[in-house]
């Protein structure tokens, strides 16, 4: 099949969906103006419901807004309960003589009323509370460097740690952890690097600090949406995208999103042999503890799928010219996003997203090489697959906004996907 030939949907079906997606299926079958309309639409909304952390009031309202989005393109849809770790109250501070901040609370949180004690860094003194500053980088887990470097604090003898996450924004940037326990022993939170000056003069000098988080550390209950379309048959198409995030997360999770709405309402009218499951996760920050709990209870079995596809982060964020700490935005996408495939999809993924920034290249899968949920995906034994992961430069930041993306960037990466779902599973049929 030629990647670039046109979807054998018809444009009069797929306009059939419901009121949000009317304007988005794949831009193939739509006019790209109405497929970039029904794209911005998708982004103001989620955009509307405020921080995603997982089992808040914005992931719970864009889960429930999901729900009626897919039942009104025929999906039966069920909630998938998960349990995750969350924080509320007063945000974290840091202080010394002359100067406060207020930081981003690490999970899993250890609340503390304060500590007082000397600040210190590193091989550079000792004392009470650690800054730790890391190098430059679009940082996103604790586990790894972070989880290493702040054991080590706590080894050396400091009752808490301050993580300055250096990157290019200057913000601040929460950092992903395990669901199910902490990583480390003491207390820990973020301080943005643009803020971070007279601390680390403070620390050099060893000079007094307060570090407290007296907030409340609990637990509660959030959910995947999932989803399916049954046609009868043997073999499953799985698509699939995370949902949460630590903020608003525009560009790490809307864009997706975005991107996901659109494929699955090509995929309920597209004449694909194949039954269609979809889920949108929550838990993403903790360590994708809820694409663990579908691919363990609800994701059909491999033998049973023809082909997983999976929407990650950073799926059409935009990029941004840096000149020192001034960003300007591009109508370009950002190139850090990574393309998977199976190495029989490795061409026709290249051929169906040519021209798109960084998904030009793609990468035969591979356990060590993939990210996030994709990761978990191929671990549990799917082959074939295909997915985007990466990184914009405001991943995991307050800042992650409406600024971070454009609505002309979404159509291209569904409409590419379509194109090689639609020609993988054709030939899968006539094989079969």
């Amino acid at each position: 099949m030629d990647p670039k030939a046109p979807l054998s949907a018809s444009r009069r079906a797929i306009l059939g969906a419901g009121a949000t997606l009317l304007a988005a299926a794949p831009a193939a079958a739509a006019s790209t103006k109405a497929a970039e309309a029904g794209a911005m639409s998708v982004l103001e909304r989620y955009a509307g419901f405020g921080d995603k952390a997982s089992g808040g009031p914005g992931d719970t309202a864009s889960g429930a807004w999901l729900e009626s989005e897919l039942k009104a393109l025929g999906y039966a849809v069920r909630r998938q309960p998960i349990d995750v770790p969350a924080y509320e109250g007063e945000a974290p501070t840091l202080a010394i003589e002359g100067a406060k901040a207020t930081l981003i609370p690490q999970a899993i949180v250890a609340s503390t009323p304060g500590i007082t004690g000397r600040l210190f860094m590193p091989n550079r003194g000792q004392g009470e509370i650690a800054l730790l500053v890391l190098p430059y980088a679009r940082w996103s887990t604790a586990k790894g460097e972070v989880e290493r470097r702040v054991k080590a604090a706590a080894a050396a003898g400091a009752k808490a740690a301050v993580i300055v996450t250096t990157g290019p924004t200057g913000e601040a940037l929460a950092l992903n952890t395990p669901v199910d326990k902490p990583l480390f022993d003491i207390p820990a939170a973020v301080l943005a690097p643009r803020e971070a000056e007279p601390f680390v003069e403070a620390a050099f000098k060893g000079g007094m600090a307060t570090f407290a988080m007296p907030g409340r550390s609990f637990r509660r209950p959030a959910f995947n949406v999932t989803a399916t379309l049954s046609r009868g048959v043997a073999k499953w198409l799985v698509i699939s995208t995370p949902r949460s995030g630590w903020f608003g997360c525009l560009g790490e999770r809307g864009s997706g999103l975005a991107a996901w709405l659109q494929l699955v309402a090509w995929a309920a009218k597209a004449r694909l042999p194949v039954n269609l499951a979809l889920v949108a996760t929550s838990g993403h920050e903790y360590e994708y503890a809820g694409g663990e709990q579908f691919i363990e209870h609800l994701a059909p079995r491999p033998a049973d799928t023809a082909l997983w596809t999976h929407l990650g982060a950073n799926v059409a964020a935009r990029d941004w010219h840096e000149r020192g700490p001034l960003l300007s935005p591009l109508p370009s996408a950002d190139p850090q996003r990574f393309l998977l495939a199976s190495p029989h999809l490795v061409e026709p993924c290249k051929a169906a997203f040519a021209g798109q920034p960084g998904l030009e290249q793609t990468y035969p899968v591979d356990p060590k090489s993939a990210a996030g949920e994709l990761a978990s995906i191929v671990r549990a034994g799917y082959d074939p697959v295909m997915g985007i992961f990466g990184s914009h430069r405001f991943h995991h930041a307050r800042g992650d906004d409406l600024r971070c993306v454009s609505p002309a960037l979404i159509p291209p990466v569904a409409d590419a996907f379509a194109r090689v779902i639609e020609g993988a599973l054709t030939k899968g049929a006539q094989k079969a």
